[in-house]
């Protein structure tokens, strides 16, 4: 197969810290940070405020931890939150409103999971006894079942702008807000002001080992602070891995450029071949592709490429995704979309 291969493109998860990064954990300072005493979860903390616009932020284990902690701080057991059918929220945190908070869910049909303002203000429950009150919308971005695809700023603006004329706030799981600063090619300052609260990764795109963050004013620290804790999520010499977080962060943004080109590379090469099709708009580093072909479904394709070394998931009956990342190369586009396109044809 060649020294390309495998070419896992099954999610910017799969990255592995790079050797700079590996010595900046070893090396790394650390105390308790149940304490507040981590010099380097603290230094992590500053950097993503600083950078999300935001008073304060807090260092937690994972992007469902940061979006369940978000989700518990800003609202009450029987509220209801509004957000896309195909929320990682909904489909991907194992119903944690529900078990950990006592919330209800509305899953509304939005554009390729980017919902619009005039949706959510036609959505929301109030002042009836009838209802849960609406009291929380929650916004994904870049979304993921959507295709990595990306809000405008005055489309976030307009949906935040309805939210708080209805006394609600805004959650925004930013787990790759980084590749939404990048597609945008604005700050993530700018993006983040539109939530009240932010949540972001560095797991995924920027290539670190564990870890998520929150982000909003300080009095939502302080709340998320007894949520994280009351979750599980409190951690001692934490500095280890808040390490590899703040490296990504301090050098790993500006490369996702790089990966959105890849996948750019990647849909064109897919689309010569009439048996694949690409919807919704291609603008970051994730690809949902659906199957033309109708004697071949996803599983069989996978199964297939996967012999092949190329490695991806499937999306349902006919589509599956492919997402680019740090650790698969631009000279492994052309042979990942050969293999695909050859085993449409076995």
């Amino acid at each position: 197969m060649g020294d390309i291969y495998p070419i896992d493109l099954r999610s910017d998860t799969i990255t592995k810290p790079t050797a700079t990064m590996r010595k900046a954990m070893a090396e790394a300072e650390v105390g308790d940070d149940v304490f507040g005493e981590d010099p380097t979860v603290i230094r992590l903390q500053e950097k993503v405020a600083e950078l999300l616009g935001k008073e304060a932020a807090l260092y937690v284990t994972s992007g469902t931890m940061a979006n369940q902690v978000c989700l518990a701080a800003q609202t009450k057991p029987g509220d209801e939150v509004l957000l896309d059918e195909n929320a990682h929220i909904l489909n991907y945190e194992g119903g944690a409103p529900a078990l950990l908070s006592g919330l209800q869910l509305r899953p509304l049909a939005g554009d390729f999971g980017r919902l619009s303002a005039t949706l959510v203000g036609n959505s929301f429950h109030a002042g009836d006894s009838h209802f849960a009150p609406t009291t929380l919308v929650a916004v994904e971005n870049t979304h993921n079942r959507g295709g990595g695809t990306v809000y405008e700023l005055n489309a976030l603006q307009e949906i935040y702008d309805v939210a708080h004329n209805k006394n609600a706030n805004v959650h925004m799981d930013g787990a790759r807000l980084w590749n939404a600063a990048v597609a945008l090619n604005t700050r993530e300052a700018e993006i983040a002001k539109h939530g009240d609260t932010v949540s972001v990764c560095f797991s995924k795109g920027l290539g670190a080992p564990v870890g998520s963050a929150v982000a909003g004013s300080k009095d939502f620290i302080r709340r998320a602070h007894r949520f994280r804790k009351v979750f599980g999520g409190g951690m001692r010499q934490a500095g280890i891995i808040a390490a590899g977080a703040l490296y990504a962060v301090n050098h790993h943004r500006e490369r996702l450029a790089e990966d959105h080109a890849k996948a750019a590379e990647l849909a064109d090469l897919l689309l010569q071949s009439s048996d694949l099709k690409i919807e919704g708009p291609m603008q970051s580093n994730i690809l949902i592709v659906t199957i033309v072909k109708q004697s071949v479904n996803s599983a069989t394709l996978v199964e297939r490429c996967k012999k092949d070394g190329v490695l991806f998931f499937p999306f349902g009956e006919r589509k599956f995704r492919l997402v680019t990342h740090l650790d698969v190369s631009a000279a492994a586009m052309r042979p990942a979309a050969q293999t695909i396109v050859k085993n449409l044809l076995n």
